[in-house]
Formats: structure tokens, sequence, C-alpha cells
């Protein structure tokens, strides 16, 4: 079987933050599988920029929005023809468990983070190029070279935990937005599509799949009523031109 890569395009504020959200808790996340000091160092920058996107302070508002709109066409399906009740009544129970976790705290997301000194200094250099060496946060040097790295990592943990109800919910909602729609054929003629999209249902985010080796990629761009996808040939050395050629994916428009 041929492997695939995906390219995801969000046509919404709100979904486009989910996908930097998830962007950062994978960074996070992989800059852990290491133990040196540029590991954690990356496992820093990390959080401090989700704590930078939480600086919105109606986000968490957002968040909850999103989880009950899900909850409400979830719930809309319950006596639909054909559903797993079973099933639907587990995805509603975590959705709920979700909601729950988000209404429970009212104090700003990240505000401990916020009120530590030690990672407010680093955040304060972090808009500096290379503002986060040793010579300009000796603190930091500190703890990247004289604390031991299980205790680093522990303590990298402990400060990701102030968004663990936010990336549950972030994660649950980009798992049902992605699996309501099944990707299907279509076919880009001279490396150009475009397709109108209905409004009664809004589409969330478009999922473009090619082959991963493609010499080619999709730049994808869209609003509320219709969305466009033009393949560009890759050149590092030169700006991308679009290849003319009919050229055959699969798409996906998530909407639900």
């Amino acid at each position: 079987m041929t492997e695939s890569i995906i390219y995801e395009q969000p046509l919404n504020e709100r979904i486009r933050t989910f996908l930097r959200l998830e962007f950062l808790f994978a960074r996070f996340d992989m800059a852990l599988q290491g133990q040196d000091e540029m590991h954690h160092r990356e496992a820093v920058d990390a959080i401090l920029s989700v704590l930078a996107v939480f600086d919105r302070s109606d986000l968490r508002m957002e968040i909850s929005k999103e989880i009950e709109r899900l909850i409400s066409n979830l719930s809309a399906l319950e006596n639909s023809p054909g559903v797993d009740k079973s099933m639907l009544e587990d995805l509603l129970g975590e959705l709920d468990q979700t909601l729950d976790a988000l209404s429970i705290n009212k104090t700003p997301i990240g505000q401990p983070l916020r009120e530590s000194d030690f990672l407010y200094s680093i955040r304060q250099r972090s808009s500096i190029a290379g503002g986060t060496c040793a010579f300009d946060i000796p603190a930091f040097h500190y703890w990247l070279s004289h604390v031991d790295s299980a205790q680093r990592e522990q303590q990298l943990r402990h400060w990701m935990e102030a968004f663990i109800a936010v990336r549950a919910a972030v994660e649950i909602a980009l798992r049902l937005i992605r699996s309501a729609t099944h990707f299907e054929k279509a076919n880009a003629e001279d490396g150009f599509f475009q397709r109108s999209l209905d409004g009664s249902q809004p589409t969330q985010l478009i999922r473009v799949q090619i082959p991963q080796d493609s010499d080619y990629f999709p730049e994808i761009s869209g609003g509320k009523h219709r969305f466009t996808v033009r393949f560009m040939a890759f050149d590092l050395h030169q700006r991308a031109q679009q290849r003319h050629a009919d050229i055959p994916f699969q798409l996906s428009c998530c909407a639900m």
C-alpha cells in the first residue's frame, strides 16, 4: 500500500487555534522523548508557546462552545436509524466529562505558569533571537545543567498539567471532526480544484491526501462558501509553480 500524507486547512479561527495547540502538544511530547538539555529547552519552549495561545482570555469559552456544539450535534443522532447507540453514549459521556473538566477551574488557563518568576524570565527573553542562552538567563542554565534529567522531566510534566483539560478537549474535538467525513476521490484538472460548500452545515476543515512520494503539494484556501486546491511543484531553489497536469487526490470536507 502506498504511503500517503495529509494536508489540512482550517476554515474558521476556532479550528485554526485547535490545530496550533495540537501541534504544540505534539512538540512537547516529542521533546520529552529525549533527556538532554536541548530536548528540555524545546519542551519549555513548547509550554511557553501554548501559554501564549491562552493569553486570549476568551479561549476557554471558545473551547467549551465547541464541545457543547459537538454534544448537541451528536445528541441529535440518538434516534437516527443505523446509529450505534452504545458507541454514541460512550462519545457523549466522554464529551460530558471533558466539558466538566473545563468548567471545574475558573482561573485563567495557565495562570500558575504566568505567576512563575522562573518561567517569566524565560518567556521575556524568548522573543529575542538566542535570548535564552546561558549568559542571558543563568538560572535557566543552572536548571538545565545541574538538575537531574528525571527531575526536569517531572517538572516539565507538572507545568503541562495546567493544560490537561483543554488538551483533552482539543484532541476529542479534532478526532470527531476529522472522522465525521470519509475521504473521496477527486481530480484537479490542470492542477486546480474548486468546490462550493454547503452553507446549511458549515465545513470546518479541508483535508487533502496525496501519495507521500509526490513531487508536488497542495495549497488550500477557502472560506464559508467555497474552497480551492492548487497543486504546486516543489522546488527548493525557486518559488513554487502550479503543476499543469490532471492530479487525482483524496478529499475530505469535514463538517460536523
